[in-house]
């Protein structure tokens, strides 16, 4: 029943965003040189690696690190970057990757490639074998302010308590967060 509500509702939300999207990424690339969509290699189901795409927010030549762990951040952020983060439409795109598979709409956010610390401490958990989200139990409960250990606590929540009723809870807390803009750093 998960798939098929992904699907379902990737479906719909591709046909409804596809004008603010082509939008988005006509804006981006007048603001910056090189390619509106960003793929970023990230950690999905059972560890396996998979591109996941973003609408670009930061310069080319940015560390594929963790945005939190950037000593300015703001330094990177292209011109209208700041505003798509902060409104989560930089990850639009990532409609796609539900559709494909590699995401649902609910899991653990997927890790950077290179956070060996916050996939070691999924796959002891066991969360490692979740198909990984746009949003999750750990992006409504606290998304860039969680320490590693806090948000794989929030991720086995997750795992140990889902349903479908709970993701559609989760989904309604993301779009208060999202509109509240709570919990993005940068």
């Amino acid at each position: 029943m998960k798939r098929i509500f992904d699907l379902i509702l990737a479906l719909v939300l591709i046909v409804l965003f596809s004008i603010p999207m082509l939008v988005i990424a006509a804006l981006i690339k007048l603001m910056s040189k090189g390619l509106a969509i960003f793929w970023t290699d990230r950690i999905g189901v059972n560890n396996r690696i998979f591109k996941m795409a973003k609408f670009k927010t930061m310069v080319t030549n940015t560390p594929q690190i963790a945005t939190h762990l950037m000593k300015n951040p703001e330094d990177y952020l292209i011109s209208g970057g700041e505003f798509l983060r902060k409104y989560s439409l930089d990850e639009l795109p990532q409609l796609f990757n539900v559709l494909k598979g590699d995401m649902s709409f609910v899991g653990p956010r997927p890790a950077l490639f290179n956070q060996d610390d916050l996939v070691a401490l999924r796959t002891a958990k066991g969360v490692h074998k979740l198909i990984p989200g746009v949003t999750g139990w750990a992006q409504v409960n606290g998304r860039d302010d969680l320490p590693i250990p806090v948000k794989v606590s929030f991720d086995e929540y997750y795992l140990k308590h889902r349903s479908f009723a709970f993701d559609l809870y989760i989904i309604l807390l993301t779009m208060i967060k999202v509109v509240k803009r709570e919990g993005v750093q940068h």
